[in-house]
């Protein structure tokens, strides 16, 4: 019998084919560490033209849309020539790619979007209607998703808070959202939707659907981010500033007696 020979410390865990090109490595095993996050689930091929027809649907609902806004609102909208971070309540998420389109234009705008196999989908559909995704998530791997997002706007792009998001409670800015506002370094528009014919969903959020050709008020009130350097004021200064132009907020949720 032929001794075997040793692989060189390289070679090893490599199944070749009958060319010889190297079809499978086998990674060395590594410890695991619970507080690296797990690499993002994708989809492809035939999944994303599913996604296709909702985007395109959700598309034309939105430019149907009648925008009220001040001048005041639309100026601060239309400045391109700075990136701005965007905080709105999770439920008003419907608007914020039709925002982006008439009102900023030549820019791109990332939004937190989880790793999970939803998330996948979401991602996918955002990018049909017009937001870019950061993935990630705000409990396992929350520092890399807040670093990510803040390197996008870095970079020179907008990027979408929704500090209630994105299990909640309602109205309730998080200290997560704080955290990103702070650190951007970039303007803070603080956006409200008014809505005169719509629709709500029995989610967590009761997430807001306007009806097609419907009127909806926007407002934007920029916040300065240094005046949000202490994380406790930041989260006032969101919640105080996010419920005051959105009417349905004004008052915290009170548990049942």
């Amino acid at each position: 019998m032929q001794p075997v020979k040793r692989r060189a410390a390289s070679d090893q865990g490599l199944a070749t084919g009958a060319s010889g090109v190297a079809l499978l490595a086998v990674p060395r095993p590594v410890e695991f560490n619970p507080d690296e996050p797990d690499p993002p689930f994708t989809i492809a091929g035939w999944r994303k033209l599913a996604v296709a027809p909702l985007a395109l649907l959700v598309r034309a609902w939105s430019a149907s849309l009648r925008f009220d806004i001040s001048p005041e609102s639309r100026e601060r909208l239309e400045r391109t020539d700075r990136p701005v971070a965007f905080v709105l309540w999770h439920n008003r998420l419907f608007l914020v790619a039709e925002i982006h389109r008439r009102y900023r234009r030549g820019r791109l705008v990332y939004g937190l979007v989880s790793a999970s196999k939803d998330g996948a989908w979401l991602e996918a559909f955002f990018r049909m209607v017009g937001i870019r995704a950061v993935r990630g998530s705000s409990t396992r791997g929350g520092r890399e998703a807040v670093n990510a997002l803040i390197e996008k706007v870095r970079e020179g792009h907008d990027i979408g808070i929704t500090p209630d998001g994105p299990r909640g409670p309602i109205y309730e800015v998080k200290g997560g959202a704080a955290i990103v506002a702070r650190r951007v370094h970039a303007p803070i528009y603080v956006m409200g939707g008014q809505f005169v014919a719509s629709w709500s969903l029995r989610s967590w959020d009761r997430f807001i659907l306007p009806k097609p050709f419907s009127r909806v008020r926007i407002q934007c009130i920029e916040l300065d981010p240094d005046a949000l350097t202490q994380r406790g004021d930041a989260v006032q200064a969101l919640e105080r500033c996010l419920r005051t132009i959105n009417s349905d907020a004004r008052e915290p949720e009170r548990p049942a007696q």
